[in-house]
């Protein structure tokens, strides 16, 4: 089930060149939402809607959060969007991550992104708090986004940059495969670049531990009707908007 309206922004930062973030009230949308889902905005003057994961759903006040990173004219237009002004929004649409009714003291889950693949997994850290491990990746420190918010939600967080500029230099795989060695995990949630989402999943799958992620296709309809996403998987193909975004790491073909 999902709602179709304008909303207002309540708040809008520009979190880092280029990145946005809105806070949006929608209190019939936010009694829908769970982690891993998104929103499907209209933009004045496009056809198509944009799609934009959430990265934070705040219950107590009816609004979520969503980041974006402009990509084209598009997005960039997006930008003119102000506090005060509505946004006209499908949400919450596609399936979310799985997140555990309850975990147990001595064990956790690990949250695994990079660059704009980071902010849908703000949310799960928010539910899962100091049972999360948040493994950011990017590509130096000026690219650096919600790391604080991370910490805020008390996720113990590694953060990797590819130029060593910021904590762990290199790839956000190296950390990933001592903290899953460690031997305490119960789940791995990723998004981020395909390359990135193979290598997590193939130490995952090494490990036999389950690993959910968040795929990224241009999407037409944002409801399945189109099948312009479509992804490959082991039982064929499937709906990214409908069927996903979120998908069991060992169905995916990457």
């Amino acid at each position: 089930m999902y709602k179709c309206g304008a909303y207002p922004v309540i708040e809008k930062t520009a979190i880092s060149a280029g990145i946005y973030s809105y806070e949006i009230l929608c209190p019939d949308v936010v009694e829908l939402v769970r982690p891993g889902q998104f929103v499907h905005i209209k933009i004045d003057g496009f056809t198509l809607r944009r799609p934009i994961s959430i990265s934070e759903i705040d219950r107590r006040n009816d609004s979520l959060k969503i980041v974006f990173e402009i990509r084209g004219s598009g997005t960039a237009k997006l930008t003119g969007i102000n506090v005060g002004d509505n946004i006209d929004m499908i949400a919450p649409l596609g399936n979310g991550f799985t997140l555990p009714d309850e975990i147990a003291d001595d064990r956790r889950v690990i949250l695994v992104g990079g660059g704009i693949g980071i902010p849908p997994l703000l949310a799960i850290a928010k539910e899962m708090r100091e049972s999360s491990t948040a493994i950011l990746g990017f590509r130096s420190y000026d690219k650096i986004i919600l790391e604080g918010d991370f910490k805020r939600v008390d996720s113990h967080v590694i953060t990797c940059t590819d130029d060593g500029s910021v904590g762990f230099r290199g790839q956000v795989t190296t950390p990933l495969v001592e903290e899953l060695d460690k031997g305490d995990v119960d789940m791995v949630y990723s998004c981020g670049p395909e390359p990135m989402l193979k290598a997590v999943i193939t130490e995952c799958v090494k490990r036999d531990i389950r690993c959910e992620v968040s795929l990224e296709e241009r999407m037409g309809c944002g409801v399945g009707a189109c099948v312009v996403c479509a992804c490959k998987t082991l039982t064929g193909m499937k709906r990214v908007c409908k069927d996903g975004p979120v998908f069991d790491g060992r169905e995916v073909v990457l």
